[in-house]
């Protein structure tokens, strides 16, 4: 749980005017995770200005931080506030990864950022096949896009 931030003026566009009402906001949001094909029914979404607020429960830690992920990367939105619990989390919890979100700069791609986070550029397909099903392709990231970054298994 906690706040993490995005780029504000980055990602799907959801929004078609600002003067949209929070509720319409969070429907729009609620929607695009919806279209991942995750299972919202157990997720609230608010929306407070450029926050949304993320409460309910979620199935996996993996699905979790993807939804996560979703919520954050449409444009207007600057953070996302995680209140979302894990179901049934495993007895023993695994170790947290030095580093679970990864905010594309200019000039990243797949490869540059698998070789700064796990020291090996061909691990590039890890982050990809982690933050499917919104990268649809390994060469189609944008600045300011925050992908989910997971351990590397042993």
């Amino acid at each position: 749980m906690g706040l993490i931030s995005f780029i504000k003026n980055a990602g799907d566009k959801l929004f078609k005017s600002e003067e949209k009402r929070e509720q319409e906001k969070a429907d729009l949001i609620t929607a695009h995770i919806k279209k991942f094909g995750f299972n919202t029914s157990d997720i609230q979404v608010k929306v407070d200005d450029d926050r949304v607020k993320l409460s309910g429960t979620i199935d996996t830690q993996e699905n979790k931080n993807k939804v996560i992920v979703a919520a954050g990367n449409v444009e207007g939105i600057a953070a996302v506030d995680d209140w979302l619990v894990v179901r049934n989390p495993p007895a023993v919890a695994p170790p947290a990864p030095e580093k679970q979100f990864y905010t594309v700069k200019k000039g990243d791609y797949l490869s540059k950022i698998a070789k700064e986070v796990y020291g090996n550029a061909n691990k590039y397909m890890v982050i990809f096949e982690a933050n499917k099903p919104m990268l649809k392709d390994p060469n189609l990231i944008y600045p300011g896009q925050v992908l989910v970054i997971p351990p590397l298994e042993k």
